[in-house]
């Protein structure tokens, strides 16, 4: 992972949604680096923060909501086929193509912005039927970002640039002048991915685009994610509450809980033992088609509420190996074995001076069981 080149850089971005009765803390202080090329999971239950971040990162989020704190440095770099040079000029930065410095997305004007969304980066929102526009077909939706973002491609260029993107997808050529109604949930999802590829970006953003999808066309659509990302070494966000299925997809997976990053690992280390106990929860509240049969535990409890986060871990009302210290100090994200550097972990488990045995997959595992049994889970 090292020797990929750095594209994002989220440095303790935090969020608020403002409210007559008080701020909700949407996103806490939340970091981390994405290479190019790179698949990250951001996962969670609902409302962990998760769709919050990506929208702060990609400037779109409105009011009441504000980004009160933090950077999100992009590196740029200049494409072959000269795509984003528009987005190039729009920073004053060197048509050359030498070293570019970091640009704080949360600092572009509304005319960088501009450049910057579609050229650089776009985003796959979860419900493909609200981001479609119902009275245009798919085709003219593609040929619009190109006579936008590139005016100097004609109409011929612009229409068979959208053939080429909807056969990418898996959607025949005889779909570009089809209206969204007239598509089935997976090929609108499929023409919303169409519409992100436009123009070649170097990050994009998935919140949850297969939410609303059968098990069939979910499988098909992640298929396809992983292959044009190698494609076009693109790098991606995909944002889910499955844990499971990130672990087909992502190269690492960063976990959130009341709008904090709790652990982030590598897919493999993550699946083999997941070091937080909610990321263990998180992990095993799905079934495994494969193996013995198992009791389904699950996480107990609800989250917290965001305007009055109680003290210390944010977890350990519901944390059945919680103890004296998760009441009162906050842990900090840091690497949870020293053989391990890129498993971070926010838990006073892992903390030396607080905890001198870490606790084993299989202790987790019993800690769960025990809280089963207690609150007589069938």
């Amino acid at each position: 992972m090292s020797s990929r080149e750095v594209l994002l850089e989220v440095k303790d971005v935090s969020v608020d949604y403002s409210a007559s009765n008080g701020a909700v803390h949407a996103v806490d202080h939340a970091s981390f680096t994405l290479h190019r090329g790179e698949i990250i999971g951001l996962a969670g239950e609902s409302g962990s923060g998760k769709s919050t971040l990506a929208y702060a990162i990609a400037r779109l989020l409105r009011p009441p909501a504000m980004t009160t704190g933090g950077e999100v440095l992009y590196y740029p770099r200049v494409q072959q086929d000269g795509s984003n040079k528009a987005f190039l000029r729009a920073l004053k930065k060197d048509k050359a193509g030498a070293e570019l410095g970091p640009v704080d997305i949360l600092e572009l004007t509304p005319a960088q912005l501009r450049t910057f969304r579609w050229n650089e980066l776009s985003i796959v929102f979860q419900s493909a039927m609200n981001a479609l526009n119902p009275v245009m077909t798919v085709g003219k939706q593609i040929m619009d970002v190109l006579e936008v973002h590139q005016p100097s491609m004609g109409p011929d260029a612009r229409k068979k640039r959208a053939i080429e993107l909807l056969r990418r997808v898996g959607i025949a050529a005889d779909r570009l002048n089809s209206y969204p109604h007239e598509l089935s949930g997976g090929m609108r999802q499929r023409a919303t991915i169409a519409i992100a590829l436009a123009l070649n970006p170097e990050l994009i953003i998935m919140d949850e685009p297969t939410t609303a999808l059968d098990v069939v066309v979910q499988r098909e659509i992640l298929d396809m994610i992983s292959e044009l990302c190698q494609e076009f070494n693109m790098a991606l966000i995909f944002i889910t509450h499955d844990l499971s299925m990130l672990l087909e997809l992502v190269d690492r997976i960063a976990i959130m809980y009341a709008g904090r990053l709790i652990e982030m690992a590598d897919r493999d280390a993550m699946f083999e033992h997941p070091r937080h106990p909610y990321s263990y929860g998180l992990l095993n509240s799905f079934p495994r088609l494969h193996g013995p049969r198992r009791r389904m535990v699950g996480i107990p409890g609800s989250p917290p509420d965001l305007r009055n986060v109680p003290a210390g871990c944010p977890f350990h009302e519901r944390c059945p190996l919680a103890f004296e210290a998760c009441h009162t100090v906050r842990p900090s994200l840091q690497p949870a074995v020293p053989e391990i550097p890129g498993q971070l972990v926010s838990c006073h488990l892992y903390t030396p001076t607080l905890t001198p045995d870490m606790p084993s997959t299989a202790e987790l595992a019993a800690s769960y069981e025990a809280l089963a049994e207690r609150s007589k889970v069938r």
